[in-house]
């Protein structure tokens, strides 16, 4: 079966490439880790012990990774983490978040890359995050005997409709997995449909609230407060992990505002570094004072109406500047972004009507009148301008948010148990088996 899914994506790879090389000229996407990709030639295992192989497809991935690789060297510090990412914002993130791991790029599915990623790193457990069915990788680990975890599971409706399709192949592949720790009820009930075996799903929560940030006096946003010359009286405005369209919204607001509420502040972070120099675009015809985060002196300076983000991992402490949040992703199909993390600081958070993505968080926040969705650029005034106007609002927004993630706190202490109590298995089958 495994040279049908080789044909399949070489394929799949002929039809693709003219769309990667207009990526790679023009953005300079998808032009690192070949050798990885293609022939599994990652960084080889060079010391002993057990190894644990986490994958995260890109940033928002590998952020959530952050508390879970804490937990696990608390609980096994003599284990060896590798980290695999799709991406190139995901690797250079993991990068600079894990300077002491090891982290490559992960292999495409291809037979021959992963066995030969998996023979390199050796790996006693392979986790993958949220939702990544890999049929080469996964059979080709099970083979090895590597226990396999999907962890922060997730199974959207989009995602449902697509894979019942193919049921009999996801549900092969779905039975060769050992844990299947998911954040709700409703995606355990989603993975089992497809085929998953009952008593590997356990549902956890989500990762995410555990990896959120609850205190604005934090090291990193003091420094970017300092850094972006902020004064506490200012009101800022964040528009984050923004798409096409909702940069010129969250300007739009702004301007309308700005006249009447002089203490007000945006400050603007897209999703992808590719679109920066559109924002720019947006910006220089705004006729607004703005400032880009890469040219902020050293030394504080008076704050921009403005400021335009343009670094990636930098987000999750911009958050903890905004008083009004708007998450980005939602205007358009792409199903939303992370709004745990503005919720976590206590903003006033809104976001548009496409979240999918978040399906389990967002009804948590309506249903707790912890977040306000808004349709288009006038609902976003509008609810910006109700905010200003009044503070006790904005306020018991944020704080019902916060205290919805404080109370969802824990997933990342039950994930790590289970994936400790599944090496502990696999150890004992060795030893039974030999």
């Amino acid at each position: 079966m495994r040279y049908v899914y080789d044909l399949l994506y070489l394929i799949l790879l002929l039809v693709v490439t003219p769309r990667f090389l207009w990526a790679a000229l023009r953005h300079g996407k998808y032009r690192q880790g070949w050798n990885a990709r293609l022939w599994g030639r990652v960084p080889p295992r060079k010391v002993a012990g057990d190894t644990i192989w986490l994958h995260a497809v890109s940033a928002g991935e590998v952020n959530l990774l952050r508390p879970l690789v804490a937990a696990w060297r608390r609980r096994h510090p003599d284990w060896v983490i590798c980290i695999s990412t799709t991406t190139r914002t995901g690797y250079e993130l993991a990068r600079e978040r894990f300077p002491t791991q090891t982290v490559f790029y992960a292999p495409l599915d291809f037979s021959w890359a992963v066995a030969a990623a998996l023979r390199r790193v050796r790996p006693a457990l392979l986790v993958l995050v949220e939702l990544e069915l890999w049929p080469n990788l996964i059979a080709t680990a099970a083979r090895q005997n590597v226990g396999i975890a999907v962890v922060n599971g997730r199974m959207s409706d989009r995602s449902l409709r697509g894979y019942r399709w193919i049921r009999p192949w996801t549900s092969r592949v779905l039975q060769s997995i050992d844990l299947v720790a998911v954040q709700n009820e409703e995606y355990a009930s989603r993975f089992i449909a497809l085929g998953a075996r009952p008593h590997t799903v356990q549902v956890t929560g989500s990762v995410k609230f555990d990896g959120a940030e609850t205190d604005r006096d934090n090291a990193a946003t003091r420094r970017l407060a300092d850094l972006a010359g902020l004064h506490p009286r200012d009101h800022v405005f964040l528009a984050g992990s923004t798409q096409r369209g909702e940069e010129a919204a969250a300007i739009e607001a702004f301007r309308k505002l700005r006249p009447r509420h002089s203490s007000l502040r945006l400050i603007l972070v897209p999703r992808h570094p590719e679109r920066f120099q559109e924002v720019v675009d947006l910006l220089e015809d705004s006729g607004l004072q703005w400032g880009r985060r890469s040219e902020l002196p050293a030394s504080r300076a008076p704050a921009a109406e403005v400021l335009l983000v343009d670094r990636v991992g930098e987000l999750g402490a911009w958050w903890g500047l905004a008083e009004i949040a708007f998450v980005g992703g939602s205007f358009g199909s792409r199903g939303g972004q992370n709004m745990i993390e503005p919720a976590a600081y206590g903003a006033a958070v809104c976001f548009g009507p496409n979240t999918h993505n978040f399906r389990a968080v967002v009804a948590a926040m309506l249903d707790r009148e912890a977040a306000v969705v808004v349709t288009n650029a006038d609902e976003l005034t509008e609810f910006v301008e109700r905010c200003l106007e009044d503070p006790a609002y904005g306020a018991l927004l944020g704080r019902r948010a916060q205290d919805l993630v404080v109370e969802n706190l824990g997933a990342t202490l039950k994930t790590t148990k289970l994936l400790g109590q599944l090496s502990a298995d696999l150890v004992n089958k060795v030893a039974v088996a030999a």
